[in-house]
């Protein structure tokens, strides 16, 4: 019984706070809502950094989808809204930046780290079997056991 309660009231705290989250966004034709739809996903969220707009909660990626819904009302196009957010925010902005010489880094640092990786792994790898192995000839053997068993 207690538990249902509980449930109960988690549910009905929880249930204003989604529909607060959900904004119903009006939009003049079809093609216009999937412009904001794409936009919104090709967007970085600058708090989160690893979502898109579409996909933060925090409060800047809501003002940005706001401000990325006026902007397609207004009739601005889709380089119009990116050359404003990237004024705005810098290249970070995008989800996926643009191949160019600030950007090199960036696009092709993963798989330079991995190269890296990999050529250490095998030299790593190519010395330890180098490495003669540690054969006791067979006084060396009486040693040993004379010493274990002092």
């Amino acid at each position: 019984m207690n538990l249902r309660i509980f449930l109960l009231i988690g549910f009905l705290v929880s249930v204003p706070a989604v529909m607060a989250a959900e904004s119903l966004l009006q939009f003049d034709s079809p093609q216009q809502e999937q412009r904001y739809k794409g936009l919104i996903e090709e967007l970085r969220c600058m708090v989160c950094q690893n979502q898109n707009l579409a996909d933060s909660n925090a409060g800047l990626a809501q003002d940005l989808r706001d401000r990325t819904h006026e902007m397609v009302l207004e009739g601005k196009s889709d380089q119009d809204i990116i050359d404003y957010m990237v004024n705005r925010y810098g290249e970070f902005v995008l989800y996926r930046p643009p191949l160019k010489m600030t950007t090199v880094l960036l696009w092709f640092g993963p798989v330079i780290i991995l190269t890296i990786a990999v050529i250490t792994f095998l030299v790593y790898s190519r010395r330890l079997r180098r490495k003669p192995d540690l054969e006791l000839n067979p006084d060396e053997r009486q040693q040993a056991r004379q010493m274990l068993e002092e």
